[in-house]
């Protein structure tokens, strides 16, 4: 982290409202924090940090490796500022970072941990009946079992395409693959938790 930066947590509440339409762009916000706006970088990481976050907690399936990369992805936006160009969208530089430093945590750490971190579950809706309720746990933790034993590879393109909302050529470029690649995995993602969601509990 660079020095005199806060330690960013990866609890901070979102300060940004969607729906400002004066709202800077990311790519205008990160510029700014390169010619010395430290607040133009706070509001970049208001608005990005719990989905990057939640992206990195189940792409590692463990608290603590989710957040010490978290804290590298965030201290490598920093490092980067002097040199950023905006040659592509700010949330596709920021994934590919985030991309980045997963790999490298994997590299540093072969035995990395493969125990999920389950989010709490939601609160429940009072209109919801009992089985209704359960149901929706059963399925709930059928997905996050079946997302764990996804490889690497696929797990990450589906993250990207359902959490972050990237199109399969952004997909590509993050990943350093081409759009074909990132199609197929995220295929064979998707067949595979689909299949996951779809089978019953099994009986004692």
């Amino acid at each position: 982290m660079a020095a005199g930066a806060p330690r960013l947590s990866p609890t901070t509440a979102l300060a940004y409202a969607p729906g400002m339409d004066d709202a800077p762009e990311d790519s205008a916000l990160m510029l700014r924090y390169r010619d010395g706006d430290v607040g133009a970088f706070e509001t970049l990481y208001k608005r990005h940090n719990d989905a990057v976050y939640r992206y990195l907690l189940r792409l590692c399936q463990h608290r603590d490796a989710a957040e010490d990369v978290f804290q590298e992805v965030w201290g490598k936006i920093i490092k980067a500022r002097e040199s950023y160009r905006p040659t592509a969208k700010f949330t596709t530089f920021l994934y590919r970072v985030a991309h980045n430093c997963f790999i490298d945590h994997i590299r540093r750490n072969r035995r990395h941990a493969q125990t999920i971190a389950i989010e709490p579950d939601s609160q429940p809706d009072p209109g919801e009946s009992p089985e209704t309720q359960t149901e929706r746990r059963l399925a709930r933790r059928r997905l996050l079992d079946a997302l764990q034993q996804l490889p690497c590879e696929q797990r990450d393109v589906f993250l990207l395409r359902e959490e972050a909302g990237f199109s399969l050529d952004q997909i590509a470029s993050i990943t350093g693959t081409n759009r074909e690649t990132a199609k197929s995995r995220l295929r064979y993602a998707v067949r595979k938790l689909r299949t996951a969601i779809d089978e019953p509990a099994g009986m004692p």
